[in-house]
């Protein structure tokens, strides 16, 4: 912190004039009498604050039956008052704007706007004046000045103004350093700084989960929280895939003229709610041919969340890269492309496997078919189905019936390399109703 002493606020220029009674101000307030800090040097001085948009004002309205003591006192006198909305007094929500009183709270993703005022406190005029903005974060240190080149003179009570933006990208502690130099009549040049310290916090929490289907789809389910203190309407909420997956929004409801949000008209998220997001994600043709390929840790994409505040301030938020580990299927992985929701009691229907080689290796394969209780399968056990390269498949398609009622569990395939002498069992591959 700098070390400042008060003297009485001399004529300030007129802009500053109207921003340092509307607007927050960052790191220097008006205390109650109405004196500004200043640097002990009667040189120019730096003021910083921070752009903001206003809140709606609220009011307090009290009221009460004609029959007591006040009778209509109370409706007359919010009635007179200019913050109430005509015709509609006894609501809290007024037509006027207030202007924030102080700081306020950053939260990542929001863009932060800065209004900086170096003001000549002196009798004497000063040159070739130089201000710089820096941010400095955790990681990294950024120059927000919008121009690099001095100003050739600045006059007794006269000021140098400049507005800068930021959209934050980190959280935590941020330091805006303000530089400025200058050369005084005599010559000499001089320079001083002035630090600034504000806190970035967290304005969501996004949780994401992976499901597996027994396809190659695979399911993310996002829900984001809204942990800061105010509504958001949340303007879009969408996953950018990465280049080996397409993507299919299930968030909303198809209707006949067009598609209706989930979560209905008004997309609104209040303080500590939690919405659940769903996405199906696909793997492109090119990539879904080659099994080997798509397994181990993959990229899926990345969220990109936009929405805004009181009064259109808006915000953006893009997570890192999601990171999926893809489920393990050995080195031989059976999947069903085709078996149909029904089938009739003791009547043979097809089914197609698809059969697919995740191994470094060339593999040469063999059918075995095992009868269960209730399922019975039609055709010659035992035979060859040839040799299959690494990522490579085969579409195998079988006959059966179903010899019990009910939801029936399809069970009992075997698969056999020749060249290892090793058998993989494939039970509970899926289920369909007979009847």
């Amino acid at each position: 912190m700098i070390t400042s002493v008060h003297r009485e606020a001399t004529v300030l220029p007129p802009l500053f004039n109207r921003l340092c009674f509307n607007l927050p101000q960052l790191g220097l307030h008006m205390d109650i009498s109405g004196k500004f800090p200043t640097l002990c040097n009667p040189n120019p001085n730096v003021y910083l604050m921070r752009l903001t948009k206003p809140t709606l004002f609220t009011n307090m309205p009290v009221t009460c039956e004609d029959r007591d003591l006040p009778g209509d006192l109370f409706g007359r006198l919010m009635k007179e008052d200019p913050c109430t909305i005509k015709g509609a007094e006894a609501l809290m929500l007024g037509e006027m704007l207030t202007l924030p009183q102080n700081f306020g709270n950053i939260f990542l993703g929001e863009t932060f706007s800065s209004y900086i005022s170096v003001h000549n406190d002196s009798s004497q005029v000063v040159k070739d004046i130089l201000v710089k903005a820096d941010l400095q974060t955790s990681s990294q240190r950024l120059n927000l000045s919008a121009s690099n080149n001095a100003v050739t003179e600045l006059k007794p009570e006269s000021c140098v103004d400049d507005v800068i933006h930021h959209e934050v990208k980190e959280i935590g502690t941020h330091i805006l350093v303000c530089a400025v130099s200058y050369t005084t009549q005599a010559g000499e040049k001089l320079y001083f700084r002035k630090f600034f310290k504000f806190q970035v916090l967290k304005p969501l929490d996004v949780k994401t989960k992976f499901y597996n289907a027994e396809t190659d789809e695979v399911f993310l389910e996002a829900q984001i929280q809204n942990i800061t203190t105010s509504s958001m309407f949340m303007e879009k909420v969408s996953l950018e895939p990465s280049m080996m997956y397409n993507i299919a929004e299930l968030n909303t409801v198809e209707t006949e003229d067009e598609g209706t949000s989930t979560f209905g008209k008004m997309s609104y998220l209040q303080p500590m709610d939690t919405r659940q997001y769903l996405y199906c994600l696909k793997p492109k043709p090119e990539f879904a041919e080659k099994a080997g390929i798509i397994k181990g840790v993959t990229v899926i994409g990345k969220l990109d969340i936009v929405w805004k505040t009181n009064l259109g301030e808006r915000g953006r938020l893009q997570t890192s890269q999601l990171q999926r580990m893809a489920p393990g299927y050995g080195d031989v992985r059976l999947s069903l492309e085709m078996i149909p929701d029904t089938v009739n009691l003791e009547e043979p229907f097809d089914i197609t496997c698809k059969i697919t080689n995740c191994s470094e290796r060339t593999m040469d394969l063999v059918l075995e078919m095992c009868n269960t209780c209730s399922i019975h399968w039609c055709g010659v056990s035992g035979r060859q189905l040839g040799k299959v390269s690494p990522s490579a498949s085969l579409a195998l398609p079988l006959k059966l019936l179903s010899s019990v009622q009910g939801l029936q569990s399809i069970s009992g395939l075997r698969l056999t390399d020749s060249f290892l002498k090793r058998t993989y069992e494939y039970d509970d591959i899926a289920q369909t109703q007979s009847q």
